[in-house]
């Protein structure tokens, strides 16, 4: 979930199409004109000026009185929500948020009481509330995209895949929609969509390592370890730090059989990130590539005190001790893989007892 970068375009929304300072709010300005709420008026628009310094405790004591003058003021409504959202006050949001609604049912107004409600982990109303935006406007593309979202995130990759392709076809700039779209398709099978997503994403913004890193890791599925590697790279380029694509495009080199390179990258992955497990699993089975068994013991051990639940580890470091004549270590460590559900070390325990 982007909820920041969300957070961050209501806000925005906020400070260029609701607020009344906005050259193209003549309409809501009339209204309040048109009842006598000269002084709500005067309120409101001071309350909008504190947001626009990100002085949101006055924002929301100036928005008090307009509101005080005016009870049907909804935009009012809306920007004290945006206001307390800023404070962290969620609840408080969501309550002035359903005012808002009961007023005037604004898709924006849905759209951002569903975003406070992510926030105080209300997925259910969160999805009912993207739907309700929906509703009001069929055209809301950041509404199917966060809705397309939640359902990825529930398992539902072919209600995201609909729901990113309406993002898309009403917004055709929204790159995380095509990057996400490109996941769900590779949770489908659909590896090639997957690509084409992907490079579409990184078409319209280039910045994105998180994409790279998923294009190389479809295209290692594929069998594409060059290409693979070379979106790594890119994503390392982009993001020095980023241990994931390290740890990722070693595993494309131990495919490709650069067993030297792979140990690099996994060396550089778990000096980045001592806690990650994977890297330590993956180094041992490129030392074990190179025969070296001590090596890839000591890392097998090493990702099982990280992740004492991965039976792989356990499944290679009993392969690696056996090749150090410790049948007995090996044993201990096929029965827990078999235990943790690496049903493949059933093979290996033959001469167990």
């Amino acid at each position: 979930m982007q909820i920041s970068k969300i957070f961050a375009a209501i806000f925005a929304l906020c400070l260029t199409s609701v607020c009344s300072f906005s050259q193209g709010d003549t309409i809501i300005q009339a209204k309040i004109l048109d009842d006598g709420s000269q002084d709500a008026e005067k309120f409101y628009n001071a309350g909008t000026e504190f947001l626009k310094v990100h002085n949101f405790q006055s924002a929301v004591a100036e928005f008090d009185k307009a509101i005080g003058l005016k009870p049907q003021f909804d935009a009012a409504f809306f920007n004290r929500a945006t206001a307390k959202t800023e404070l962290n006050d969620h609840k408080g949001a969501i309550d002035d948020l359903t005012a808002a609604i009961s007023i005037s049912p604004k898709a924006e107004y849905s759209y951002m009481r569903a975003q406070a409600k992510l926030q105080i982990k209300d997925v259910p109303g969160a999805l009912q509330d993207f739907s309700s935006a929906i509703v009001s406007d069929a055209t809301y593309a950041l509404a199917y995209y966060e809705r397309g979202v939640l359902k990825f995130e529930a398992g539902d990759y072919a209600g995201a895949v609909a729901d990113f392709s309406e993002a898309i076809k009403n917004d055709a700039s929204l790159a995380y929609a095509f990057n996400d779209r490109g996941s769900a398709k590779r949770e489908m099978g659909d590896v090639d969509g997957a690509i084409v997503d992907y490079q579409s994403a990184l078409k319209l913004k280039p910045d994105m390592p998180f994409t790279l890193n998923s294009l190389a890791s479809a295209k290692r599925k594929k069998g594409d370890y060059k290409g693979a590697i070379l979106d790594y790279t890119q994503a390392i380029k982009l993001k020095g730090d980023y241990y994931i694509a390290y740890n990722n495009r070693g595993s494309a080199k131990l495919d490709a059989g650069d067993y030297n390179g792979a140990i690099d990258d996994f060396t550089k992955a778990v000096q980045l990130n001592p806690k990650y497990a994977y890297a330590y699993n993956n180094r041992a089975a490129a030392k074990y590539k190179l025969k070296d068994y001590q090596g890839s013991e000591a890392d097998c051990t090493k990702a099982i005190e990280l992740d004492p639940t991965n039976g792989i580890s356990f499944l290679n470091r009993g392969i690696a001790r056996e090749l150090l004549r410790n049948e007995s270590g090996a044993c201990e460590d096929w029965k827990k893989a078999v235990e943790l559900g690496v049903d493949s070390a059933r093979n290996y325990l033959g001469d167990c007892q």
